[in-house]
């Protein structure tokens, strides 16, 4: 009504809270009692009729002078809801699909967290002319311009301290979208923070097979093999070897670590639902690997193009029913003009231009700059963006060591544990979560919430 609006207009003139009203969540379905803080969902329109649905969650603490953290699930083509509902959102989906759980080590207990489906054609997310080829210079662009809508419609953040955070393919997208965002004097940046993440091709494909090895994946015959065709002069190159033999070798171990039944997310886990490979659904969330890459084209190429992509040794059922529920759309305020709810979208995937091989280059830009803190955080058993090869990223930019290579210590219900391993450079932390697979929150989730305490509140770590 009239009265309301000039009411909005007067409080944002005010500078009181100006958030949009009609995005706020009232009732959510699947809580037995409603949560204390405030939540919103809806859209963020950026250029040529694209728009990016938002769930943004107040923190539980103080929310007008906490942190605004940005968080991005990878892919590319995977919804950033799956961090929210099964990692570190403020509830988790359980498993019938319909109930929901508070989350004790919920990330906004201490920050403002805003989850962003994105690029369009992920999740709720969608354009006017429902084309959905991309790549990661527009994708760094739209999440820039995404940002900016979001302070426009919520001006009462906009001084708080911002971070951009992420996982996986997010390694691309965060540092990328950084870039864009230091560079405007409006915006608050303080860091950023990348959960195993995709950093270096070559490096990630290269540690892969030390990886296999020394877990015990590969045995001693293929391990000589690979040695004589891959290696000389103590170098190995096990990424674009010219040397045929070295490249049935990795071949091998290709299929080992993808197509042998084991979680590539989590080497230690269990397949829930068995084994999926013999359908070629190898993987998609949050898919660094340019091995898995090749893989999964050559795959896709003999499948439909309507394939469900739901990555092997994930059910992502139950958020699947939740998401999709009527009611619950509507709480969302969700258009009619999106697609149904899917965790990751083939076609987002299979249209998506990977224009970075790595990003050192953002990474010394942010670096060079004096003024951003960095985490880059990995569980130590995934094996889609491995640990090995964010830590030989993270040392190849010879940054000043500041803490030498030391176990860190969380407390969880059986009292002090050693959380991983974490070395210190001037603006960077390299840290292992021990015993963790690609989804850190979701496998080690009072470990994750220590991390992210001390990475936010710039505690040692």
């Amino acid at each position: 009504s009239l009265l309301l609006l000039s009411c909005y207009f007067l409080s944002a003139w005010l500078g009181v809270e100006a958030a949009p009203a009609a995005d706020e969540i009232t009732y959510l379905p699947g809580l037995q009692k409603q949560p204390s803080f405030k939540q919103y969902s809806g859209y963020l329109s950026v250029a040529d009729g694209k728009h990016l649905h938002y769930w943004f969650v107040e923190s539980q603490n103080k929310p007008s002078s906490d942190p605004l953290v940005l968080w991005l699930n990878g892919g590319p083509g995977c919804s950033s809801l799956d961090g929210l509902l099964t990692e570190h959102g403020p509830f988790l989906i359980q498993s019938d699909g319909a109930t929901l759980e508070y989350n004790p080590y919920a990330w906004n207990k201490i920050t403002n967290m805003l989850y962003l489906e994105s690029p369009v054609g992920v999740g709720f997310s969608y354009s006017d002319d429902q084309k959905y080829a991309t790549n990661d210079t527009e994708v760094s662009m739209n999440n820039y311009l995404a940002l900016k809508e979001f302070f426009r419609l919520f001006p009462e953040y906009s001084k708080n301290e911002l971070f951009l955070t992420g996982e996986s393919y997010g390694g691309i997208y965060i540092p990328t979208l950084a870039e864009r965002v230091m560079e405007d004097a409006s915006l608050n940046l303080q860091g950023i923070a990348v959960g195993n993440g995709m950093s270096s091709y070559e490096m990630n494909d290269n540690s892969l097979v030390y990886f296999a090895y020394y877990h015990g994946l590969l045995g001693s015959h293929l391990w000589a093999e690979l040695q004589t065709y891959c290696c000389s002069n103590g170098k190995c190159n096990f990424y674009d070897n010219p040397n045929q033999n070295c490249m049935d070798s990795v071949g091998e171990v290709q299929t080992i670590v993808y197509s042998s039944g084991l979680n590539i997310y989590n080497l230690y886990a269990s397949c829930p639902g068995g084994v999926p490979v013999e359908r070629g659904q190898l993987v998609i969330r949050d898919l660094g690997n340019s091995f898995i890459h090749h893989q999964w084209n050559r795959l896709l190429a003999a499948l439909l193009p309507s394939v469900r992509l739901d990555p092997p040794c994930t059910n992502s059922t139950p958020s699947n029913l939740y998401l999709n529920n009527p009611l619950v759309r509507k709480a969302l305020h969700i258009s009619p003009k999106a697609l149904d709810w899917v965790i990751c979208s083939s076609e987002v995937n299979r249209n998506y231009g990977r224009l970075y091989m790595d990003v050192r280059k953002q990474y010394l830009k942010l670096l060079g700059a004096l003024k951003y803190r960095i985490l880059v955080y990995n569980g130590d058993v995934d094996m889609a963006c491995n640990f090995m090869g964010d830590e030989w990223f993270v040392e190849s930019l010879q940054q000043q060591v500041q803490v030498q290579r030391r176990p860190w210590i969380y407390e969880d219900v059986d009292g002090q544990q050693v959380g991983g391993f974490v070395k210190e450079f001037d603006n960077i932390v390299f840290l292992t979560v021990k015993g963790s697979g690609h989804m850190v929150p979701t496998d080690k989730p009072a470990a994750a919430f220590t991390m992210f305490t001390r990475f936010i509140k710039k505690l040692p770590y």
